[in-house]
């Protein structure tokens, strides 16, 4: 007990200058990350935080100062589902999502599959000829499709101009698909051709199971792109009500001289919502098949 009374006690030295200097330093690029990602989160969240306010404002109230709804009108959205043919352009949106994102997937599986695992004469030059698809405007095309779907086949009024086409492949999803494809080892292959596996059984016993992230990629590009496409149903099907999309039938709710806001804000939830829906249950099949596309070219 003396020793311990007689040993002088050890006090903890201060940290050294450069060690406070390095923490200091660690601190503010702590909040300078984080700062940047809270601003970069609300740059994205606000917009769609606006667009939910005013979907439960009265029409009075709407585009106005206040951000808040004095009164929360859930009325809004029954009265969107009442809007004569709302239901029936979700019906064709989902008709034209769904039938040409598995169209897409089920024509550009083999073109990309032979792009990235065949070796042939002019294998390169067929590359090149899907980039520079992807380059190509659909509005430079757009006359000359329009007057074989129209005048030739008499599809206009339908949305079958916009499916059909995707039954023959789309170069963004073959491009994608090809770039997750060779990222595949080629001994896999091989051993599936050793058992005796054709090519037909190789893609379907081995490349396809792999290539899952892949395709959950490019069935979401295809799938968005299609839910929120308003070009094509504005050519093809503007004539015909019955075979309008969301995306074209959101117009109906302008009018010449008074808009109603409010009721046009609560059908864009509606729109968006289903999106959001598929993008949250799959992201990470999305990212991982995005990540892996660029692995190796």
């Amino acid at each position: 007990m003396t020793q311990l009374l007689d040993k002088p006690l050890e006090s903890k030295a201060p940290p050294a200058p450069a060690e406070r200097t390095a923490r200091r330093r660690a601190f503010l690029e702590w909040i300078a990350v984080h700062s940047l990602g809270v601003a970069a989160a609300l740059f994205f969240t606000l917009p769609f935080l606006f667009v939910l306010l005013t979907s439960f404002m009265s029409d009075s109230q709407a585009l106005s100062r206040d951000l808040i709804p004095h009164t929360w009108e859930w009325d809004n959205y029954r009265r969107v589902f009442d809007t004569p043919g709302f239901l029936t352009w979700w019906r064709n949106t989902l008709c034209y999502a769904v039938l040409g994102t598995a169209l897409t997937v089920i024509s550009s599986i083999p073109v990309a599959y032979a792009l990235a695992k065949f070796r042939f004469r002019g294998r390169n030059l067929a590359l090149m000829l899907v980039i520079s698809m992807m380059m190509l405007p659909p509005q430079v095309i757009i006359i000359p499709m329009y007057l074989f779907w129209a005048k030739q086949l008499d599809l206009s009024g339908t949305l079958w101009p916009l499916i059909i086409p995707m039954a023959f492949g789309d170069a963004f999803s073959i491009f994608l698909l090809r770039q997750f494809l060779t990222t595949i080892p080629d001994e896999y292959l091989d051993a599936a051709r050793v058992d005796g596996c054709g090519e037909l059984r190789t893609l379907l016993k081995v490349v396809l199971p792999m290539a899952k992230p892949g395709m959950a990629a490019v069935a979401l590009f295809q799938f968005f792109y299609a839910w929120n496409d308003y070009f094509g149903p504005q050519i093809y099907a503007s004539e015909n009500p019955g075979a309008w999309t969301l995306s074209y039938g959101l117009e109906s709710f302008k009018g010449a001289h008074h808009t109603d806001w409010n009721l046009t804000m609560a059908a864009t939830v509606l729109v968006m919502a289903p999106v959001i829906l598929v993008f949250f249950f799959a992201q990470k099949a999305f990212v991982e098949g995005v990540t892996l596309t660029g692995v190796k070219g």
